[in-house]
């Protein structure tokens, strides 16, 4: 006959038992990944919502008002684009948005783009100059700009003070006081301020490329443009896709730049879309014109996206093969 359970076996009779026993409501929920992966995700999708989903609807909502300060609004429809659409001051706002967009995001890519290939280099003293290139970008954007209002003043600045020192010009240039003196002006300033997170996002693209490829390439008969066609630029497309992708979002939603150097003028000259919308909403008074305004400004960001998503992320043209 066999013996009776000692207390070691009945302890782990005991702990199968509560194995065997069915968990609670709470704690099954518990044990499904799918819902701790939502619990988790619950404080940054609430962070989400409150600063990011709220204020798009509340925009969204103030466009179709005829809201005011301190007033009280009521719903008006489309009338405010309506009115917009024969508002020759917001027209001129989204040419200058668009010539101001696109120049300055090109011009960006292809310096920051060359800075990147230099930096990637075996070159002297590379971190502290990888820390230089840097250094446009980690100054405060109003500090940049104040600097560059001293930098294009019509009577003190550096710039007319050098041309004329060197025999090119006889009087000083006018940057901000004519049109398109100022636009090509503040469109330098924030070339100047791009270039760093361009330049820098494309050079940690750059050294995931492994240099095996450029080797094998060179052994090849390969010349340098060749390497970069069909090695370094397919491989590089991800990248570049994501960088001009925000450099077109920052670059079309620029508000400091503008409103600290020219706040508009002369004569609405490099009026954007973001000051424009501030300047009718917040010192107008006209809540529901300058929230329109700002969401006519949503179109051209998704048409950016998508340019981004389905143009520069083709699988055809990153393998180096024509669509």
């Amino acid at each position: 006959m066999a013996p009776p359970p000692g207390p070691i076996s009945t302890a782990a009779d005991t702990a199968r038992a509560a194995r065997r026993r069915p968990a609670r409501g709470g704690a099954r929920l518990l044990d499904n990944r799918n819902v701790l992966g939502l619990l988790f995700m619950l404080p940054a999708a609430a962070l989400l919502v409150f600063f990011l989903a709220y204020p798009l609807g509340l925009g969204l909502w103030l466009g179709l008002t005829d809201q005011t300060i301190g007033g009280t609004g009521r719903f008006v429809g489309l009338a405010n684009f309506v009115s917009l659409a024969h508002d020759s001051v917001f027209l001129l706002s989204i040419f200058n948005t668009v010539l101001y967009t696109v120049v300055a995001s090109v011009v960006k890519f292809a310096i920051g783009l060359y800075l990147a290939i230099l930096l990637n280099q075996r070159l002297p003293f590379k971190s502290i100059l990888r820390a230089v290139v840097l250094l446009p970008f980690v100054v405060p954007t109003v500090l940049s700009a104040i600097a560059f209002w001293w930098i294009y003043d019509s009577q003190f600045s550096i710039i007319s003070w050098t041309l004329i020192k060197l025999g090119l010009i006889d009087h000083y240039i006018d940057f901000l006081g004519q049109p398109w003196n100022a636009r090509w002006s503040v469109i330098a300033a924030n070339i100047w301020r791009g270039i760093p997170f361009v330049a820098i996002t494309l050079l940690a693209g750059l050294q995931t490329i492994p240099p095996s490829l450029h080797e094998a390439a060179a052994l090849d008969g390969a010349s340098s443009w060749q390497r970069f066609r069909w090695i370094t630029l397919p491989m590089l497309s991800p990248i570049i896709a994501v960088v001009m992708t925000f450099s077109v979002l920052l670059t079309f939603t620029d508000f400091q730049l503008i409103y600290v150097i020219t706040r508009g003028g002369p004569i609405n000259a490099t009026q954007l879309m973001a000051t424009l919308s501030f300047q009718r909403a917040i010192t107008g008074g006209h809540l529901g014109e300058g929230a329109a305004i700002a969401n006519a400004m949503i179109p051209f960001l998704i048409a950016a996206i998508l340019f981004s998503y389905f143009g520069l992320q083709r699988r055809r043209w990153q393998q180096g093969g024509k669509d």
